[in-house]
């Protein structure tokens, strides 16, 4: 499905009466597609008559300090009319501290996941000032983090482990970053300490000769440029927030590409040409959307273990002697799930003016299968 622009509006979404309302020669559409570092320099410089100025002043004012606030956690690359459904993970989440350092409240306990996420060694500083503000003034923070600056900069770091999944969920160390660094059960501590280090390859692959090339990229903050990367190696498209990455590689190299080779209907970001997509059988974009169609995916649906699985319990003695077949088995279709909460698990509530409550099926504890179901064993 590819989106095009209404012919009407061009796109603008306001009547062209509204958009006849001008300030400092933009239109409020005008405004909004400038990004942040653009909003800074377009307010601070705005011409107004003394009446106007006097008028706009408290809200210029404002305009200026909730637009420095996204600056200051690194954001000053974004457009005010970017779509929320664009942004990554860590930018949504540096969106919202920039709204909870305007809000300038005091005595509260903020939980970070990953705010770094996305963002260049060069922002991190202004992010890890930005939170130490929060703490100047009486906060708490916790953050959830793998960044080195972030450890680095933090009062206390607590580090769980030792390993992942069964092999994790221990308190390994805890203490200032000092501690760490002399803790020998800490895997934390003797990367940071440098006992511990992933050695660069002496040699880097040669790849197979081919390249594929963008020429004339201009879409989004791209200016004109050409690009040529090597094909069949290992090839890391890196630079500050902002510069131009993912228009370059997720707009026009992979639906550009996309568009020739798998027959993707959506239309790539603007450039002259393509070179070298002969030399590509597929392109595949391994992005951080959800997976699965539906909310009952999980990684066993997806990745397709989950139907050896049912096969498995489907040729067991108990099953065969039951008539059971593997669809007995899906979580999806009515015979083998716990019709009470239709294979879900949970039961979703729905509160007057609150958000929707889910709990645990009363039927089936959560796991999804009726009695009958569940009685078929392997291995027991």
């Amino acid at each position: 499905m590819a989106e095009t622009p209404c012919p009407k509006c061009k796109g603008n979404r306001l009547k062209k009466e509204v958009l006849s309302v001008l300030i400092g020669g933009k239109n409020i559409m005008e405004v909004t597609d400038l990004s942040v570092k653009e909003l800074l320099n377009f307010v601070q410089n705005l011409e107004l008559s003394e009446k106007n100025k006097f008028i706009a002043h408290e809200i210029l004012k404002e305009i200026n300090e909730r637009a420095s606030f996204l600056k200051d956690v690194g954001l000053e690359y974004l457009t005010l009319s970017r779509k929320a459904g664009t942004l990554s993970g860590g930018e949504a989440q540096r969106i919202r501290l920039a709204t909870q350092i305007g809000s300038a409240l005091v005595g509260v306990l903020y939980v970070l996941d990953e705010p770094s996420i996305g963002l260049h060694q060069r922002d991190n500083e202004k992010l890890i000032g930005t939170l130490r503000h929060l703490t100047d003034l009486g906060n708490t923070l916790i953050v959830v983090e793998h960044d080195e600056d972030t450890m680095r900069e933090a009062d206390y770091v607590v580090d769980i482990g030792p390993g992942a999944g069964i092999h994790g969920g221990e308190i390994v160390a805890q203490g200032t970053l000092d501690e760490i660094l002399e803790n020998p059960n800490s895997m934390t501590g003797l990367y940071l300490s440098g006992k511990k280090v992933i050695e660069i390859p002496d040699s880097t692959r040669e790849g197979n000769g081919n390249f594929i090339e963008i020429k004339g990229a201009t879409e989004n903050n791209l200016k004109n440029i050409n690009a040529k990367i090597p094909l069949g190696k290992f090839v890391c498209i890196t630079g500050v927030s902002g510069s131009g990455k993912s228009s370059l590689i997720n707009s026009i190299l992979y639906k550009g590409v996309a568009s020739k080779v798998n027959r993707l209907r959506q239309r790539p970001g603007k450039h002259k040409e393509i070179k070298g997509i002969e030399n590509i059988d597929k392109v595949i974009n391994i992005d951080q959307s959800p997976i699965g169609r539906t909310p009952r995916s999980n990684p066993a649906t997806y990745t397709g273990v989950f139907d050896q699985i049912r096969d498995l319990f489907a040729t067991t003695n108990e099953a065969k002697a039951r008539g059971y077949k593997k669809g007995r088995f899906s979580f999806n279709v009515k015979g083998g799930r716990c019709e009470a909460c239709k294979g879900d698990g949970i039961i979703k509530i729905e509160m007057h003016f609150l958000p929707d409550v889910y709990v645990p099926c009363e039927i089936c504890k959560g796991e999804r299968y009726n009695r009958e179901t569940l009685q078929v064993k392997y291995k027991d």
